[in-house]
């Protein structure tokens, strides 16, 4: 059982119903973000651009056919491989293979012009769903970057920990065994001066607390199964209950001590609420586009005067 020191930690002890702070959301948002704009794909035949002139921050460091390849390519070639691939790598070894990628999209891409291959329609519907991705992702991150500032992300933050100021914490110890008769036993060596924490490790079948003497650490009353959690906001530190049964087994509940829960530092989820500032920016962006546009659909039948179009269906991942 791992202990709930962390308002975002999991614990079998807990209910199935986590608590529905904001945090959580910004959790779950912060995978959804879409990306910028990024490498092509190595399916496309693109060429790295060439800009007018090389600054020393991004050198000419290979020139393949008159083509040169800047220090700026590599980080858009190293996009197109999987991290685990150049992770292992040292850093010059690292290099030579975006270098000698590079050169190959760059041969390939020039072997490819010679062949017209740009000039058929299924390159060019291909070449164009890259072009509007890569300016999709460019918009998209123009707009987070204006939308991402420390003044919206503390009011986020503050927004979100307001009501976490005024509820109850515990942090208690239990010991948990299969029955009533073994919690029985175990009670009565404690009221004779057993210590707790040893008798926790000794004989809980708990064995992430029990490595702990026991300890829970602190958690709110909606974190626990209800039977648990009933007996254990009734405590008072220093207090020892009787038997409790919930679906684990027979506990018996030691409390140690009661405060108000401590939301957690801006810091330590200022990440979180950077991601889902950027993913409910992007998401009002692209809603408002739609609002303003012409859509048809043509694979369906129009909707009646006064009927509201049928949303589309959300993406499987």
């Amino acid at each position: 059982m791992t202990s709930p020191n962390s308002p975002f930690c999991a614990n079998p002890m807990f209910t199935a119903r986590p608590r529905g702070t904001k945090f959580a959301t910004v959790a779950a948002l912060a995978l959804l973000i879409l990306p910028a704009a990024g490498g092509c794909s190595k399916n496309s035949s693109s060429q790295p651009a060439q800009p007018e002139a090389a600054t020393p921050s991004d050198a000419v460091i290979a020139r393949v056919n008159g083509i040169e390849i800047r220090q700026s390519d590599l980080a858009l070639a190293e996009d197109d491989f999987n991290p685990e691939q150049l992770h292992a790598a040292s850093p010059d070894v690292k290099r030579e293979q975006l270098i000698a990628y590079l050169t190959d999209i760059i041969l390939a891409s020039q072997a490819a012009d010679q062949r017209n291959l740009a000039d058929n329609p299924e390159f060019k519907r291909r070449q164009a769903f890259l072009r509007n991705k890569l300016l999709m992702g460019a918009l998209l991150q123009a707009h987070v970057k204006s939308a991402v500032t420390e003044e919206e992300m503390r009011k986020v933050y503050d927004e979100a920990v307001k009501p976490m100021g005024a509820e109850e914490e515990v942090r208690a110890r239990h010991i948990l065994v299969e029955t009533e008769d073994e919690a029985k036993s175990i009670l009565e060596e404690l009221n004779k001066g057993g210590d707790f924490a040893a008798l926790a490790t000794e004989k809980s079948k708990d064995p992430t607390a029990a490595a702990q003497g026991g300890d829970l650490g602190y958690f709110t009353k909606t974190q626990m199964v209800p039977e648990f959690a009933e007996v254990a906001f009734k405590m008072y530190p220093g207090q020892l209950s009787n038997p409790v049964k919930t679906q684990f087994g027979w506990h018996i509940i030691k409390l140690e001590d009661r405060r108000n829960r401590k939301p957690p530092e801006f810091e330590q989820v200022k990440d979180q609420i950077e991601a889902f500032i950027a993913r409910r920016a992007q998401t009002e962006l692209v809603a408002q586009l739609r609002e303003g546009a012409k859509i048809e659909r043509l694979d369906r039948p129009a909707p009646k005067p006064g009927e509201p179009a049928k949303p589309a269906e959300p993406m499987k991942k």
